[in-house]
């Protein structure tokens, strides 16, 4: 069912498109990675299994993937537009350490949490790695679209058609966002080069013909989209966050450097599809990462959570609506995925069969009706589960099929165990090895017929947050 066709909502336009290849047989992505300060909260993280699934469904599809997620060590403001302190300088005078030292540092936990949720992607480049290019790109782009400041070289937005058509204009919202910066043309405008203050040193700064500086956070995108995938590639990719100042930038240097039109041929933006999820929304306030202890994947671990229940918790929800997080839904999460990895369990030792099997047709159809329709997750989970628990149908075949439908889905459901599943809170008060040893003396006490003994020891390890499961094959597991 994979030729079924592949409609995705493009945000440039507002409408469901059939995806239609750049180039033929291929498929080009391009999503806006994260600047590498700090952890990443789960927030962040939703932008990344979004983008993976994108790909997968993709791939499912037949095209040669090549899917770029960026890594911004430079240029990012504690402002999104061009106000305050580079976000990498900030946490390196905070922390005492070179700025290359907390790029690294924490580009290598994002690519932790990355793994950890199955995200394929594997090219990550560093702004860095590309500053001389966006030197260049300046330069080719300077006398027509730009003028230069005291505090660096802006983008004159009235230059180039239909600037912030992704936004549909600059709302009230927007506005608030763009900081006032004396000179400027236009409230719209942005740096395309920052030069570094008179008496200043920073640690990330470079020569150009503008002055010693640092390169715009909104030109990295559009430098490094251009070199590795070529203009136009097939689909940008980011947080809706993203759609209101950073991607309309993005498009108008893209516009400006391709000596291209409007926007009414979306190709003219740098990308033929423009796509984004929307937020994580989360209650308490613990979202951010002012808050201290904020909510980033580790932190699940750390309350007995694996990392793919948060993936089942994205999948269940369209990556068009908001997802609200609560640590009952991420449990309730963790249940779903227990009982399917129990059911496939089942399946592990038969060799895969023919997935075409008449009983299984509907459920093929549904799934691969639910991802070609916009990446319809929730509804392609219901039709792997429905084929789960089709009976009389050969478990060979059965794997072939639940094999076929985790491709896409991404839980990795034929490496998982329930036991894998069963995570230790970083608070519990008794380890894996001690709750076996009571075990084994409560099955003693059981057999001797003291059932007050053996009743005692399932109360004291319910106050531990350990469920004793009688009769099941795990036996045991962590109460959430």
């Amino acid at each position: 069912m994979t030729d079924t066709p592949l409609k995705l909502f493009n945000s440039l336009t507002r409408a469901i498109e059939v995806f239609e290849p750049v180039h033929e047989g291929e498929a080009r992505v391009y999503s806006c990675g994260p600047t590498v300060y700090n952890y990443q909260h789960i927030g962040n993280m939703r932008a990344y299994v979004f983008a993976d699934t994108l790909g997968r469904v993709l791939q499912w599809k037949g095209y040669r993937l090549t899917h770029v997620i960026n890594i911004t060590d430079v240029g990012h403001l504690t402002s999104d537009a061009d106000e305050g302190e580079d976000k990498m300088e900030r946490m390196a005078a905070k922390e005492g350490k070179s700025a290359w030292d907390i790029a690294k540092f924490y580009q290598e936990d994002f690519e932790r949490d990355l793994a950890r949720l199955n995200v394929q992607s594997k090219q990550h480049p560093r702004a860095t790695e590309y500053v001389e290019a966006m030197i260049a790109w300046g330069e080719k782009i300077a006398d027509k679209h730009c003028y230069e400041l005291d505090s660096g070289l802006y983008f004159d937005v009235s230059t180039v058609a239909d600037y912030g058509r992704l936004a549909r204009a600059v709302t009230d919202e927007g506005e608030g966002r763009i900081d006032t910066v004396e000179g400027k043309r236009n409230a719209a405008d942005f740096a395309i080069w920052r030069k570094t203050p008179a008496g200043e040193t920073r640690q990330m700064e470079w020569d150009s013909p503008w002055g010693k500086g640092a390169p715009g956070w909104h030109l990295e995108c559009s430098v490094m989209g251009e070199k590795l995938l070529g203009f136009p590639f097939d689909i940008h990719t980011g947080g809706i966050d993203h759609r209101e100042i950073h991607h309309p930038n993005e498009i108008a240097q893209n516009q400006a450097y391709c000596c291209t039109g409007g926007l009414d041929d979306a190709s003219h933006s740098g990308a033929k599809i423009w796509m984004h999820n929307n937020f994580l929304v989360e209650r308490s306030g613990k979202m951010s990462k002012s808050s201290g202890e904020f909510l980033r994947l580790q932190l699940l671990v750390d309350k007995g959570y694996h990392p793919l229940a948060y993936r089942m918790m994205c999948l269940q929800a369209h990556y068009r609506s908001e997802l609200e997080f609560s640590w009952e839904g991420l449990g309730a999460a963790l249940t779903r995925l227990k009982r399917i990895v129990m059911a496939v369990e089942r399946l592990k030792d038969e060799p895969a069969g023919d997935p075409l099997h008449q009983k299984l047709a509907s459920m093929r159809a549904k799934f691969a009706e639910a991802v070609s329709d916009d990446l319809n997750t929730a509804v392609a989970l219901v039709a792997l589960e429905e084929a789960l628990a089709v009976k009389k149908v050969d478990a060979g075949i059965k794997r072939a099929v639940i094999e076929d439908m985790d491709a896409v889905l991404g839980l990795g459901l034929f490496g998982l165990t329930r036991t894998d599943l069963r995570i230790r809170p970083k608070g519990a008060q008794i380890t894996a090895a001690e709750i076996e040893a009571e075990l084994i003396r409560r099955k003693e006490a059981r057999m001797a017929k003291d059932f007050a003994t053996s009743d005692a020891i399932r109360e004291s390890l319910g106050e531990k947050g350990v469920e004793v499961m009688d009769g099941d094959p795990l036996g045991w597991e962590w109460k959430l």
